[in-house]
């Protein structure tokens, strides 16, 4: 038995969704978003260096070694699957562990609002799943495809890194592909994939102008793409994807986004005021007459006037919706303020409200 699973059986048993080892450090775990160390002796730089080498195969460890970093996955069987990213610093390595369940969580589980699911009938288009590192939005994505799966006839395309959540088919073929390991890039992978006859194309990172480029082709084409941003609002979303491409382009990349959108969700991940766990705010953007309008327009700055005039078409700014999580007493109004745009509105609406409650939006 490998050496770490030791140390990720005491991950799962803490609840923690992240495993921190450096070398000449306590390990550290991440329990509810608060991280702290664990109950074991600082690892020397060669206990770390054997930990992590007795995971990598030959090639991951020569790529380790010239790069400098490494994405991988591991199963522990019976347990959990993780995403792991292992670097070079000084001195020694360094390994980050999150914890990925075996079965994948339903839009429903996770307490969605129906409005994904009416994302997801469309045929064609583009839907985007967005928000800073550890805001759940591989959890969001794999809920997603784990609808298309359940409900649709299609081939279903990821391209990741690395793989996280293994789906296995239902009522889809889905063909899950790992960059770095059965691809050079997600660009290469992407072209690759619009020959290879698929339905749904989930990229994993949209984090350069080519990959966003033949994003924004495939959903043209008549494919479903499901990607992601590290962008933490709707409008900057909007924002972020014309201003990748040359000014010359982006008159032409805006009218063709404002085409194929079909909707987008930003999220963050909050402690829970029980102390149990983290819940998403959402903030939801559709791409109806109006959005569509502004983004060809390049006014992405009034999209949450859009947002705020489109609640019949599900559309919910973020801090409406964490009022509501608030109101519902899910996350404390200080919790909630540190992520709102107006954190001193938020700070005032919780001790306005703090006698009320009100029934939340769907997400908890």
């Amino acid at each position: 038995m490998p050496r770490i699973d030791a140390f990720l059986e005491i991950m799962q048993e803490a609840g923690a969704s992240d495993l921190h080892l450096s070398s000449t450090c306590v390990p550290m775990l991440r329990i509810n978003g608060v991280l702290q160390k664990a109950r074991h002796r600082a690892l020397t730089a060669e206990e770390v260096r054997l930990l992590m080498y007795e995971l990598l195969t030959d090639s991951q460890i020569q790529r380790l070694e010239q790069e400098g970093g490494l994405d991988c996955a591991y199963t522990l069987e019976g347990t959990a699957r993780f995403r792991i990213n292992v670097f070079r610093k000084h001195p020694g390595l360094a390994a980050a562990f999150r914890i990925i369940p075996h079965s994948v969580p339903t839009l429903d589980a996770l307490g969605f609002p129906e409005v994904l699911k009416t994302m997801l009938k469309q045929r064609a288009g583009l839907i985007l799943v967005t928000g800073p590192t550890n805001s759940g939005k591989s959890t969001t994505l794999a809920a997603m495809v784990d609808y298309l799966n359940e409900h649709m006839n299609y081939h279903i395309i990821t391209l990741e890194d690395p793989l996280e959540f293994l789906h296995s088919n239902k009522n889809s073929l889905i063909n899950q592909r790992q960059i770095g390991e059965h691809s050079v890039s997600f660009a290469s992978a992407l072209k690759g994939a619009l020959r290879e006859d698929p339905n749904v194309i989930l990229v994993g990172e949209m984090r350069d102008l080519e990959t966003i480029h033949l994003a924004l082709t495939a959903s043209e084409l008549g494919l479903l793409v499901l990607g992601t941003l590290h962008t933490k609002s709707a409008g900057q979303t909007i924002g972020r994807i014309a201003d990748v491409f040359p000014a010359e382009q982006q008159a032409a990349v805006r009218l063709t986004f404002s085409e194929v959108l079909i909707g987008i969700c930003s999220q963050q991940l909050l402690r829970r005021a029980d102390g149990q766990g983290r819940v998403a705010a959402l903030e939801i953007l559709v791409g109806n007459p109006a959005v569509r309008n502004l983004i060809r327009e390049g006014k992405s700055h009034h999209v949450n006037n859009a947002i705020t005039t489109g609640k019949r078409d599900g559309m919910n700014l973020l801090d409406q919706h964490l009022k509501e999580l608030v109101t519902a007493g899910i996350v404390t109004g200080e919790e909630a303020a540190r992520y709102a745009a107006e954190p001193q509105a938020m700070l005032a609406f919780a001790a306005a409200s703090a006698g009320g409650r009100a029934r939340p939006l769907g997400v908890g």
